[in-house]
Order: C-alpha cells, then structure tokens, then sequence
C-alpha cells in the first residue's frame, strides 16, 4: 500500500483523509492505492512529475469525479458518500481558471456567492472581506476582460475563498505568472494559510519550499514520499559533503590536509582542487550525519593553513524530487560534479586507501587526527562554518 504517514505530534484535527484512494480510466491506473493525511491549518505542497495523478486527485477530494475504489473525507465528510456537504467547505482553483471576462469582479463573486448558498445577508460582506484578503478591494469593479493574469489569478483565488471554507485546495496557482505576480500569490497562499488548510501543486519548488509546512509527492499514480523538506532531505542523503578552501602554500600541504581529514570518522574522500590564485579548495565527502565541519576547522589551524571558507554542500528540493520520481542515480552523479568542483583532469584525489599512505608526515600526526575524529562526533555541520571562522583568525 503507499501509505503517507501521519504528521508526528500534531495535534490538531485531520481536515483532509485519503484511505486506499485508486482511481482508474479504463486499463490505465491514475491513482494507485494512495493514503495520506493533511490537518487543520497545514499547507501542503502536493508534487509529481506531469501524467504522476495530483489533478486527479485534487477532483476527487473536491467532488468533480468519483475514485474507482478507497475513500476520501474533506472536514469530516465522505466525498462520495456526503458530496454537497464536503463543497460546502472547501474551495478549489483549478488549473484553468472558470471565469467570465465580461463580467465586473464584484458581479461574479456575487454570482459564485448564490452559486455557493452564501445567505442572501451575508454575500455584501463576504465580498468585501474576500476583496480585502486577495487585493482586489480596488480592483472590485473593473471587467475581468480588463486584469492582468496575475490579478486574474487572484480573483480565481476570491471565487475559492468566497464562501469561507475550511479547506483550500489549489491546482497550480501560479502557472504563467511571472516572478513580481509569483511572489505575490505566494504571499497571499501564505496569508490564508494562517487561517484555513491548503494544497497546492506546483511546479515551481523555489514555492514549496518558501510556503509548505509539509510535501506529498506522487510518482506514476503511487505516493513516493510524505514530510518536511528536512524529513525527505535526510531520506534520499546518501552522502554529505564539505568544501574546505584554504590558503596554503601549495599542492603537498593540501594534499597533507586531505590525508589527515580522510582518518576524520566517516570520511570517505578527499579532492584537492587547483584554483585560482593562492587559494584551493578541499572537498571532502562523508558518510550521512558524520559531523566532521569542526573537525576540518581544527586541522587546518593545527597544519598552519588559514582557512578561507568551510561549506557544507546541502542537498536542493531539485535533487531531492527527482530522486524521489526515478532519476536517483543521475541526481547523485551531478551533485558530486557540483560539490567537487572538478573539471576533467584537474586536482588530486585521494581516497579511503590513502588514508595511512607514506605521503608528507601524515604517520607523524596521528594524535592529533584521533582527537579532530572525537571532536567530529560532537559538533553539527551548520555549525562548523563559524567555528571554522573563529579558528581561522587564530590560526592568523
């Protein structure tokens, strides 16, 4: 079964719960046995290559077409089973967005608002608040013919929102804006999140990652992956690495540097790059989770080398989505070609073999390298780039 597992030590209600949801068109499977849970007041990014099943998905959860088999519940109601009552609680914006150009904003809002039973009394002032939270008070009486897309792409938003529902799904809120627009809508997502539980797809990462709490991603109509960015980074890390740039005086005191970073515990190797000028960088992969930032900090005072800048290499929602949807392999060739920095030919490689090779006094020093491995297990990584900082003025 592609189960999601349930967002640990929330607690908050469940708004959205999708059990064995499959849906099929003839042979062709479009969602595939899929469950997962979204609670009150989360907003969640739901991603997937194009064809993965996330439109399809997003229909059924707001009643425009029933699942072959599994269950649906929207604010505690049955999809399929209590539909006019899940409408009346969410709101959805798909893809294309259903509006009139010869219509006034205030005139179709209105005509939505009947459309959604908002009592005759209340339609005034749920337009003016929905105006008010998607930008569009000033704007209210304009034709729709006469809006940007971005302005249109907020009263899409307003006809969601006009009936205040507890749940906001969103189909690809942002297609064909451009950057100043993106923002905007990212930033009213973010607004309404405050107050109501959204999903959303994109294809825009950069978004997930600024406005998610937490991501769902499908693959080929299976759910592949349900957390938070940390949550997936660490499940698709194979491998962490630190560049170490340093300013030395030349290629065998590098090279020393990386012999004695390879006895670091959880180093696996280590690439001296020729760089510009009297700099080099050092870059040296490791074992997930081997903290080993402050202990390169230590080597290099203790070498004499002053260190220059100590990063560690993180892994984008990029390589972590298309990890998840099948491309693992090459997203692990091209991050190493990004954190090594390397061109055909170029810089010394040593790996876990040369860890007690005869080269320089690297034998001489092993005291010291067992006291930089103690020192790697208890310092985070994200912490190193200071440290290593305030060591490097010692050092000077």
């Amino acid at each position: 079964m592609s189960a999601s597992k349930p967002n640990k030590g929330s607690t908050r209600p469940v708004s959205v719960e999708v059990k064995n949801l499959t849906r099929k068109y003839g042979d062709f499977v479009a969602l595939d046995n899929v469950s997962f849970e979204v609670h009150a007041g989360e907003i969640v990014g739901f991603l997937g290559p194009n064809g993965a099943g996330k439109t399809t998905a997003m229909k059924i959860l707001t009643c425009f077409m029933g699942a072959s088999s599994g269950q649906a519940r929207v604010a505690g109601f049955d999809v399929a089973e209590q539909s006019m009552e899940v409408r009346k609680r969410v709101g959805y914006l798909p893809e294309t967005v259903p509006l009139y150009p010869d219509m006034l904003v205030y005139d179709y809002l209105a005509f939505i608002a009947r459309m959604r039973q908002v009592p005759a009394d209340k339609i005034e002032s749920h337009i003016r608040d929905t105006a008010k939270v998607c930008g569009l008070t000033h704007r209210i009486n304009s034709y729709i013919r006469e809006l940007s897309k971005g302005y249109r792409q907020r009263v899409g938003l307003a006809q969601a929102l006009i009936h205040k529902p507890e749940v906001v799904i969103l189909d690809e809120p942002t297609s064909g804006l451009d950057p100043n627009q993106i923002v905007e809508i990212r930033d009213l997502i973010k607004d309404i999140g405050r107050e109501k539980t959204i999903i959303f797809s994109t294809h825009i990462l950069s978004e997930v990652a600024a406005v998610c709490d937490r991501i769902i991603i499908v693959n080929q109509g299976k759910l592949v992956a349900d957390g938070t960015v940390q949550e997936l980074e660490a499940r698709v890390r194979k491998e962490d690495f630190f560049n170490v740039v340093l300013a030395g005086k030349g290629e065998a005191e590098m090279r020393k540097f990386a012999q004695h970073a390879l006895k670091l515990k959880g180093a696996k190797q280590a690439d001296v790059v020729d760089s510009q000028g009297k700099q080099s960088t050092v870059t040296v992969s490791c074992s997930p989770g081997a903290n080993i930032g402050s202990a390169l900090a230590k080597i290099a005072t203790e070498l004499g080398l002053e260190l220059v800048e100590l990063r560690r290499d993180s892994l984008t929602l990029e390589d972590i989505f298309r990890t998840l949807t099948g491309d693992a392999e090459q997203v692990a060739a091209e991050r190493r070609r990004r954190a090594l920095r390397l061109l055909s030919g170029d810089g010394v490689t040593l790996t876990e073999a040369d860890k007690y090779g005869p080269v320089g006094a690297a034998s001489e020093d092993k005291g010291d390298d067992a006291d930089a491995s103690g020192d790697a297990a208890d310092n985070d990584p994200d912490e190193a780039p200071a440290k290593a900082k305030g060591d490097a003025r010692k050092a000077g």
